[in-house]
C-alpha cells in the first residue's frame, strides 16, 4: 500500500483543486466557483462543500490515472461475472475471463482496480471527516457534510469487507505506511457507526439542489443491507420499514420506466451515482459504460455507434424468466432490425440501461448506476420477514415486486401469480430468484450468492463445467498490496 501520511494527503488535496476548476454547471448550485490554493484550504464553507463533492466525484470519474472511478465499470462488472449472471467476451481485458471462469488470482487487474479506487476514495472521505469539523461555518451544513462523507465511507467499506474480508481499516488523514489489518467484525462495526450517523442526513433536498447526495433514506436502506448480510433480520426489517414509512419512495408502475433517463433521481432511486449530464447530480463529465459494455455489436446496422457487447448474460439467466415477465423484455435484447427491414435474431444481450428515445445512438450513456433502489428494500424486507416467521410481511413485499413484473405497460398480464403457501426454504429460493430477475447488471448477484451460501450450487447451473470453490466466497487481496504491506494476510486458497 502507499504512504498514507504523505502521498494520499497530497492526492486528496490535488483532487479538490481539480474539482474547483471544473465548470460549476457540472455540480450543485452550492459548489464553490473559486480556485483554491493548498495553503488556505479547509478554511471556508465552500472548501467543505468542494471537499465532499470530491468524494462523490471519485465514484464515477475516469480521470484518475490508470484506473477508473469506483462504479464506472469494475465493481458491477466483477459482481456480475463472478456469478451465474454474466460471462465476458472482452478480448482486450482477459482478466475478466478469469473472473467469469473463477480462475482469477491475486494479480487480477480488475480486483486491483477495485481495491485502489475504493481506498483512494475512502482516504478522501477520511480527510473531509477530520478537517471539516474545525471550519467556522453554519453548523447544520457542517454536520450534514460530515455525515455525507461518513455515508460514502461506510458504503465503500461495505463493498470492501464483503469482497476481501479482513483488510486495513483506515479512518484518519495520517495512517502508517504499512497499516495493520482489522477483522471483518471491526470493519462492520465502523460501517454501522458511519451509516447510523448518516441517518441524520436530510430526508430530501430542495429541487435542483441535491440530487445525487446521500440522504437519511439512503443510510437506512444501506444499513438494512448491512444487517441482512450479517444475519440480523430484526434490524434489517426495522430499517426497511423506516424507509418504506418515510413516504419518499415508490415503485414505478412499469419496470421499463426504472431505467429511463427521465427517471433518474425519481421515486425508486434511493442512492445512485450519476454519469454524463446526470440531470444535475454530482458528477464529473464522463459518460457511463453500460451501453458500450452491454449492447450487442450487431446494433451497428441500426446506427448505434459504440456497442461492443463485452459482457453478456448467461443463456440460463435469460431462459429462467417466464416469457411474459416484463423484466425479461426490458432487460434483454434478442433481435436487431436491419436497414432492409429484415430482423436478425441474436443471442441475448443486456439493454436495460438504454433509453432509446433519449440516447438513440447507444453510445456513451448519462444513465445512473443504481447503488440501491426501492425494489431492493422491498425484497430485503420480504427476505428478513421470512427468516423471522412474519409471513404476512414476507408475502406482501415480495408480491409488490412480483405484481410490477406482470404489468406490461398497459395492463396486468395473467402470468406471474403472487407467491403463497411456500415453506421457509422455498421462500428463500423464491426471493433469491426474484432478486436475480430484478437486478441484472446492477452489481448485486455475487454478493447475493455469497450471502445465501449458494455460489457453488448455482454457478455451475448457468456455466456448465465451472464450479466455484470455498475460497471464492472472498476475493484474493491484490498481490501488489500484499508485497507493499507485510501486515496483509492473503485470503485462504490464493
Amino acid at each position: 500500500m502507499k504512504n498514507y501520511s504523505a502521498y494520499i494527503k497530497a492526492l486528496a488535496l490535488s483532487v479538490v483543486l481539480m474539482l474547483s476548476n471544473i465548470s460549476c454547471k457540472k455540480f450543485l448550485t452550492e459548489d464553490p466557483k473559486n480556485v483554491i490554493a493548498i495553503t488556505n484550504y479547509y478554511k471556508t464553507a465552500n472548501d467543505a462543500i468542494s471537499a465532499v463533492n470530491s468524494i462523490y466525484g471519485w465514484l464515477n470519474s475516469i480521470s484518475s490515472g490508470t484506473f477508473a472511478g469506483v462504479y464506472l465499470n469494475a465493481f458491477w462488472v466483477n459482481a456480475g461475472l463472478a456469478s451465474d449472471e454474466m460471462s465476458s467476451q472482452e478480448i482486450f481485458s482477459p482478466y475478466w475471463d478469469q473472473t467469469s471462469n473463477f480462475t482469477y488470482g491475486p494479480t487480477n487487474q480488475g480486483l486491483q482496480e477495485i481495491w485502489y479506487t475504493h481506498y483512494k476514495t475512502i482516504t478522501i472521505a477520511n480527510i473531509a471527516i477530520e478537517r471539516i469539523p474545525s471550519i467556522d461555518m453554519d453548523p447544520v451544513l457542517r454536520t450534514r457534510l460530515v455525515n455525507e462523507a461518513k455515508f460514502l465511507r461506510g458504503m465503500l467499506y461495505f463493498d470492501m469487507v464483503r469482497m476481501f474480508g479482513n483488510i486495513p481499516l483506515l479512518l484518519h488523514e495520517t495512517e502508517p505506511l504499512t497499516p495493520p489489518i482489522a477483522t471483518a467484525d471491526d470493519i462492520y462495526a465502523q460501517i454501522i457507526s458511519d451509516l447510523t450517523d448518516a441517518e441524520g442526513l436530510p430526508l430530501n433536498y430542495p429541487p435542483g439542489n441535491g440530487r445525487g447526495r446521500a440522504t437519511s433514506g439512503a443510510a437506512k436502506a444501506l444499513l438494512a443491507k448491512v444487517y441482512l448480510t450479517r444475519g440480523d433480520y430484526e434490524n434489517c426489517a426495522t430499517k426497511c420499514k423506516e424507509v418504506i414509512n418515510s413516504g419518499e419512495y415508490a415503485l414505478w408502475d412499469d419496470f421499463a420506466d426504472v431505467f429511463k433517463l427521465s427517471s433518474r433521481g425519481g421515486k425508486e432511486a434511493i442512492f445512485s451515482v450519476g454519469f454524463g449530464d446526470a440531470g444535475g447530480a454530482i458528477i464529473f463529465w464522463e459518460v457511463g459504460q453500460f451501453l458500450v459494455r452491454l449492447l450487442p455489436p450487431d446494433l451497428s446496422v441500426e446506427g448505434v455507434e459504440n456497442a461492443q457487447g463485452w459482457q453478456v448474460p448467461t443463456q440460463q439467466l435469460y431462459d429462467s424468466y417466464d416469457p411474459n415477465d416484463r423484466r425479461r423484455e426490458v432487460t434483454f435484447i434478442t433481435e436487431v432490425h436491419n436497414p432492409d427491414g429484415s430482423i436478425k435474431i441474436i443471442k441475448p444481450y443486456i439493454q436495460k440501461y438504454w433509453d432509446r428515445a433519449a440516447e438513440p445512438k447507444g453510445n456513451g450513456t448519462a444513465n445512473d448506476y443504481p447503488v440501491i433502489r426501492y425494489a431492493d428494500v422491498l425484497l430485503m424486507l420480504a427476505e428478513a420477514s421470512n427468516e423471522l416467521g412474519n409471513m404476512s410481511d414476507a408475502y406482501t413485499y415480495i408480491n409488490m415486486v412480483r405484481k410490477r413484473a406482470r404489468f406490461d405497460g398497459t395492463v396486468d398480464r395473467n402470468t406471474l401469480p403472487d407467491y403463497t403457501n411456500l415453506s421457509k426454504e422455498a421462500f428463500r429460493t423464491a426471493v433469491l430468484q426474484e432478486r436475480r430477475w430484478e437486478f441484472v447488471a446492477e452489481g448485486q448477484r455475487w454478493f447475493d450468492l455469497v450471502r445465501t451460501n449458494t455460489l457453488e450450487q448455482l454457478v455451475p447451473v448457468a456455466k456448465p463445467g465451472i464450479t466455484p470453490a470455498t475460497k471464492n466466497y472472498l476475493f484474493p487481496l491484490p498481490q501488489r498490496e500484499v508485497d507493499l504491506n507485510p501486515n496483509l494476510v492473503q485470503n485462504p486458497g490464493y
